[in-house]
């Protein structure tokens, strides 16, 4: 079973992420860009997000045996939005691999909380958009999602019983 934490920017997926894998004791799916565009200190082109989501992917692919289910900090859906929200396509690439290896639930964080700058992040504005493009994109793909918002304990634990339930249905 594969869950993933996504949404806009500074939404607390990675704070969500490191509870969650210190709840179950197990190793998540970290975000593979965060090292990815800190060894190019930020700036990258519309080819460079391909080397990206197959790097994610293979991260995923590595860990995927390893415990009950894998918990990932974003995958490639992440990837296809912010690929069509800043370039205005997608490469098909990418596209094949997120329908190859879907997750099977999407843990979609409000952007509720605070903006906390980042030099990574580029969207302080966008982020109630990007939720609904989230949105649209999880129910094409009808892969079960629940919003999560409030404060972080709120959201721990709301996940918590949702995945603890996924799970005994899994």
């Amino acid at each position: 079973m594969k869950i993933v934490i996504t949404g806009p920017e500074s939404s607390g997926k990675s704070t969500l992420f490191k509870s969650l894998e210190m709840h179950y004791n197990i190793k998540g799916v970290s975000e593979f860009s965060r090292g990815f565009l800190n060894s190019k200190k930020g700036q990258y082109e519309f080819v460079d997000l391909l080397t990206i989501a197959k790097g994610q992917l293979n991260c995923e692919l590595e860990l995927i045996n390893n415990s009950g289910f894998l918990l990932c900090d974003t995958d490639l859906l992440t990837i296809k939005i912010w690929s069509n929200f800043k370039y205005n396509t997608c490469d098909s690439e990418i596209i094949n691999m997120l329908n190859s290896y879907p997750a099977n639930l999407y843990i979609l964080m409000s952007p509720d909380i605070a903006w906390e700058p980042d030099p990574l992040r580029e969207n302080p504005n966008d982020r109630d958009e990007l939720l609904a493009i989230y949105e649209q994109e999880l129910t094409e793909l009808g892969i079960p999602y629940f919003l999560i918002s409030g404060s972080a304990d709120i959201r721990l634990n709301k996940t918590i019983k949702l995945i603890d339930k996924h799970i005994l249905m899994y």
